[in-house]
């Protein structure tokens, strides 16, 4: 099977919202994240964030079915949550381009996708000659988690090799509802980052 990676902005990104929906609702649920979302939820989410200026789709295709996307746009464009600790370590967020998710199918992990998600994402961002750094964050969740699966690897790694190393005290936390749990719930968040202009 023929695999393709699109770069989309503009109306062709707003075109992927429902297959983008989809598949972050099938993503997310596994660990770490274990969200519980709904459609409507999605739609509103993804349709905030490809009206923002310079926000970019990565997306990954098995013929003409999307099995993984990758999400980035500026950082003032993206959730306050995610602004916030920037300022309050005195970075001016104007400066960052934040990759927001990163999602694929399983079986389609190890081919290689991952890193085409972060090189179209940097690409793009070094496009504006604007930013001067990436960042991204990741949930934390307890080593003791009851749903943590035994043979569960984090992307540490994957991210180092990419460039980027965690930004230790830099973190923000954001609420979603588990799959296990009957209310939202506030999750902490750490952030990673890289130069983009080193």
């Amino acid at each position: 099977m023929s695999l393709r990676i699109e770069r989309l902005t503009g109306s062709a990104l707003a075109s992927t919202v429902p297959e983008l929906a989809r598949l972050r609702m099938t993503v997310f649920r596994d660990w770490p994240y274990l969200y519980d979302g709904t459609l409507d939820y999605e739609q509103d989410y993804l349709a905030t964030f490809s009206a923002a200026a310079g926000a970019v789709v990565v997306a990954a295709y098995a013929s003409d079915a999307m099995i993984g996307a990758a999400t980035a746009a500026p950082l003032l464009d993206s959730a306050a949550e995610f602004a916030a600790p920037f300022r309050a370590r005195g970075d001016d967020p104007a400066n960052i381009f934040y990759f927001g998710e990163s999602v694929l199918l399983s079986a389609y992990r190890g081919k290689g996708l991952g890193h085409a998600f972060f090189d179209h994402r940097e690409a793009h961002a070094r496009s504006f000659g604007a930013f001067t750094l990436a960042a991204f964050c990741a949930v934390q969740r307890p080593a003791e988690h009851p749903l943590r699966p035994q043979d569960y690897v984090p992307l540490d790694a994957f991210w180092r090799k990419r460039g980027f190393e965690k930004a230790y005290g830099l973190t923000t936390s954001f609420s979603w509802k588990d799959v296990d749990q009957p209310d939202e719930t506030a999750k902490p968040m750490q952030f990673w980052i890289k130069a983009l202009n080193p």
